[in-house]
Order: structure tokens, then C-alpha cells, then sequence
């Protein structure tokens, strides 16, 4: 089966910069072990990265959350520990100014993943973004979330986003 893992804006902003949380930090680990266990069987692992401009603060997103995040090229917008770590120079990344990514659910379709799994943050916007995205371009794919490996600051929203996404035929797992 080919399979692809999406490491979705696990960046030091997200988890303990200006939009960190708690929480985040828990997701070190399991991810980093998500990655190493693609990596044993030789599938292929990609990151997505929230990116901004100065103009932030001017966009829809900024007018509707004003709180500058993953400033291209600032210590926000790297990848956060460990992960930053385990990315290999030909793993595929995407920047994306906003919450989907047409280019990696283009990529997915392009290369004929079978199964194509999504962990990072936050659940709420951009896991459950690029997850519908990913399974709009390749409705024959098993779409995958690790509730394990994902979540966003307010627990409830989190469970209503894995909630929505098994409503979409996404498998949710470790829940």
C-alpha cells in the first residue's frame, strides 16, 4: 500500500509560541514515533507550514484572529523539537498562507497514495482542512487522523473536528 504521512504546522508557534497551548507539547513524542514508524516501512513523510507575510494583520484570517503566527523565516514558523529534527532534506514541504493546502492534496492525488494519514495541529483549522482537502482529491483513499497525535486548545472543539471528520468517512483513530 502506498502511504503518506502529513505532519501538519507542527511549528514553535503552534505549540509554544504566540497560538501555543499546553496541550501541544504532548504531541512531541507520539508524532516523532508516527514518523519514525512511516519511515521503517519506507513511506513517504511530508509537512505543511502555516505561512505569513508582514501583511498578516491585513488578511481575512488576520482581521478574524489578530494575532501574528508563522512569519516566514522567523524562529515561529520552524518546526517545533524533535520534529524539526526528523525531517529529511527530500521530504516534501508545503507553505501555505492559508488553514488547506490545494498543493499537497494535488501532490497526494499525483502520486497515487492509497492511504494518506494526518497528524498536527491544530484539529480544528488546518488538520481538518488539508484532511477534507486530501480526501476530496482522492475519494478511494483511506483518509486518516490520529486523535493521538492531533488537538487544539479548547477540548471540545477538538473532539467536534474529529467528530466532523469521521462524519466525512476520515477514520479517526486513538480517540
Amino acid at each position: 500500500m502506498k502511504k503518506l504521512l502529513v505532519v501538519v504546522d507542527f511549528q514553535n508557534d503552534f505549540v509554544d509560541g504566540s497560538l501555543g497551548f499546553p496541550e501541544a507539547k504532548q504531541l512531541e513524542q507520539p508524532i516523532c514515533q508516527k514518523i519514525a514508524a512511516y519511515r521503517s516501512e519506507d513511506a513517504k513523510v511530508a509537512f505543511t507550514f502555516d505561512t505569513h507575510g508582514a501583511d498578516y494583520l491585513e488578511t481575512q484570517e488576520g482581521r478574524l484572529l489578530p494575532v501574528p503566527h508563522c512569519a516566514k523565516g522567523t524562529h515561529g514558523w520552524n518546526l517545533y523539537g524533535k520534529v524539526a529534527e526528523m525531517r529529511e532534506a527530500g521530504d516534501p514541504c508545503f507553505e501555505k498562507p492559508a488553514f488547506g493546502s490545494p498543493e499537497l492534496a494535488h501532490y497526494a492525488m499525483e502520486n497515487g497514495f492509497e492511504q494518506v494519514e494526518l497528524c498536527g495541529l491544530v484539529s480544528n483549522i488546518c488538520v481538518i482542512s488539508n484532511a477534507v482537502l486530501v480526501k476530496a482529491a482522492l475519494p478511494e483513499a483511506e483518509v486518516v487522523v490520529d486523535g493521538a497525535c492531533t488537538a487544539c486548545a479548547d477540548p471540545e472543539m477538538n473532539r467536534k473536528a474529529l467528530d466532523v471528520m469521521e462524519g466525512l468517512q476520515i477514520r479517526v483513530l486513538r480517540r
